[in-house]
């Protein structure tokens, strides 16, 4: 969905060409790299800026999600679809208007214009959105993990998801640390917490309070 600047002091370290394979999945948020690529028709034909971008006449530098040992720098990706602006916003409605938030967006991804990412380096405060994380409930960066608290060390997976579970990292490095979950920060969506009653008559909540769609985290990758 999105990446949150929250509380980091500088400029993002640059703007960068999309791996090609990669560029338009981009939720916003991965730990992504830097590498350079034969540039070819069989691995990535620098479609999007064919000036832009070249180590040597063959190879041309890249962004990639694709994490391996020794990666380096380090940085997260602040491009996508949902949550970032550029957008022709989303369908309010839907089917004899069911759709009250969360409706299908209109509108492309930020980078498919220039096919550039652009990635923050520097340590600070950010948010990411928990759809762009590690998903698996026990182990991984969801408000579900009964072992997470914060402080907890986390890293990133070979995938570029940030997870406390250093079963499934890249490296043995630590990217961050965890701080807590947050709500969108929007009451336009009505959020459960403003609607539900704390005991319903039947004894039961129908429904979860005040959910979180936010990991926010402090962010201090290694060089």
């Amino acid at each position: 969905m999105a990446l949150k600047l929250v509380n980091q002091a500088g400029n993002a370290l640059g703007q960068f060409d999309g791996y090609d394979a990669e560029v338009l999945t981009f939720k916003g948020g991965e730990v992504c790299t830097l590498k350079s690529i034969v540039a070819t028709a069989a691995t990535d034909k620098a479609a999007y800026d064919v000036f832009d971008g070249y180590v040597n006449p063959n190879k041309r530098v890249v962004a990639t999600k694709t994490l391996t040992s020794g990666s380096r720098p380090l940085m997260l990706a602040d491009d996508g679809i949902s949550g970032y602006g550029t957008l022709f916003g989303s369908v309010v409605g839907g089917v004899v208007g069911q759709v009250s938030s969360g409706g299908a967006v209109l509108g492309p991804h930020t980078a498919t214009g220039s096919g550039k990412l652009t990635c923050w380096h520097l340590p600070g405060v950010y948010a990411v959105s928990l759809d762009a994380v590690d998903t698996t409930a026990v182990t991984g960066l969801l408000p579900s993990n009964p072992t997470l608290v914060t402080g907890a060390a986390l890293f990133a997976t070979t995938a570029g998801l940030l997870t406390p579970n250093s079963a499934v990292q890249f490296e043995a490095v630590t990217v961050g640390r965890f701080i807590d979950f947050e709500t969108n920060g929007s009451l336009v969506t009505t959020p459960n917490s403003l609607v539900g009653t704390l005991n319903p008559p039947d004894g039961a909540l129908s429904a979860a309070q005040n959910t979180r769609t936010f990991a926010l985290f402090y962010f201090n990758p290694p060089v």
